[in-house]
């Protein structure tokens, strides 16, 4: 399960984000994943926890967006929402396209929670 992997990797840069920004803990994680992305939205889902105990997102809440597969027809040059079994032009249907979103798995961003103990000091 390359999940697990996957969320270790999140933490680590959700932690890194926290310690610039002085947090206290991460409240919400926010991400974007692509059907063809490889990750499958449950198993990340699972994962997350375990990734997660004993850090600075430990009480964090992950939440997934799924992201459309679009593509751009480099005939016709529309730009087409498409099925992630079928990469072709939706105006056109010439198979000369080029994808521009489906297959990332994004950071999208991070809620912080600031200890006030430590903005006064």
């Amino acid at each position: 399960m390359h999940e697990l992997s996957i969320c270790q990797a999140l933490i680590e840069q959700v932690t890194a984000i926290a310690h610039d920004q002085s947090a206290s803990s991460v409240c919400d994680i926010y991400v974007s994943i692509g059907p063809l992305s490889g990750v499958e939205s449950h198993l990340l889902q699972n994962a997350f926890p375990i990734a997660a105990a004993g850090t600075v997102a430990g009480g964090a809440t992950l939440h997934l967006h799924s992201s459309p597969v679009r593509i751009v027809c480099e005939q016709c040059g529309e730009e087409s929402e498409v099925a992630p079994n079928r990469l072709v032009c939706g105006q056109c249907v010439s198979w000369r396209t080029r994808m521009l979103s489906g297959d990332e798995l994004l950071l999208e961003r991070v809620c912080l929670q600031q200890d006030s103990l430590r903005r006064m000091n």
